[in-house]
């Protein structure tokens, strides 16, 4: 029999809404690494960061291989490909893209919307690998739209001290847009790591820049070996692919990719352990 209230009337037992961790855990989830994608692709394009950074990228390579084509041509240097301009400005150009790739971590942390996406993506190493593929599909485009530009600005300045050949500008722009793409990756790694925009700028700056100028100024055997290893100077040596590589082009992609595969599993690592 059911229980009646003091006023006579038939009282009903009320039922809560069953609401578990799993099952929000596993609806915030569901969407899985392709919802994840597309939430990451979303967020990019929504903030003015990622437009800033491209039309900066556009700016500095066709200011810097209009001089690279002048320069060859009052030096009068020998004949190059033309692809050599572009890639030349990646040794500035690649701070646009670790500017990009960084904004996609650092920027959660800094307003404190990760949280947010912690909750939506609840695994872990999840969110980080949409982010590494966003940022990475972006700069291979971008790396590529960089080489076009590049070729097409320093055609006029370099008056016949390079030369097209549609074989090697096609490998060199493809390469430009792979270094692009693994420099991305290996920036969303390091933020991770950092979390702090500052701290992840100096760092990558001293990797991919000063260090190898370092090692440069100073010689020896040994700092020639270090330098020769790292991201910078392997990525150089597959998209000039000119012959003076101390290894194959091969090995000089798989040195890039092991630094990235470094950055992007200690991003990892600390996200687990800091936020897990």
């Amino acid at each position: 029999m059911s229980p009646l209230s003091p006023t006579g009337t038939l009282r009903t037992k009320r039922t809560a809404p069953v609401t578990s961790s799993a099952s929000s855990a596993s609806s915030a989830g569901s969407g899985g690494l392709v919802g994840a994608i597309g939430a990451e692709w979303t967020k990019l394009w929504s903030v003015r960061a990622p437009y800033a950074c491209l039309l900066a990228g556009l700016l500095l390579t066709g200011v810097f291989t209009f001089y690279y084509g002048s320069l060859a041509r009052i030096n009068d240097q020998p004949i190059q490909p033309l692809g050599n301009a572009p890639v030349s400005s990646v040794v500035l150009g690649q701070f646009v893209i670790v500017v990009l790739a960084m904004t996609t971590v650092t920027g959660e942390y800094a307003t404190g919307s990760v949280r947010t996406s912690l909750q939506w993506v609840p695994v872990r190493h999840r969110m980080q690998l949409a982010k590494a593929v966003v940022a990475a599909v972006v700069a291979f485009a971008a790396g590529v739209l960089f080489a076009v530009l590049g070729m097409a600005v320093a055609w006029t300045p370099f008056r016949g001290h390079a030369v097209f050949d549609p074989a090697t500008a096609v490998s060199q722009v493809l390469a430009m847009g792979l270094y692009c793409a693994l420099t991305a990756v290996l920036t969303v790694g390091v933020s991770f790591a950092l979390r702090a925009a500052a701290a992840t700028l100096s760092a990558l700056f001293v990797l991919i820049f000063a260090l190898p100028a370092m090692c440069t100024a100073l010689g020896g055997a040994f700092l020639l070996t270090v330098h020769d290893y790292l991201p910078q100077t392997a990525g150089s040596h597959f998209m000039l692919a000119d012959g003076r590589a101390p290894y194959p082009t091969v090995a000089a992609i798989l040195i890039v990719l092991a630094w990235t595969a470094a950055a992007h599993l200690t991003g990892r690592f600390v996200l687990r352990r800091r936020d897990g």
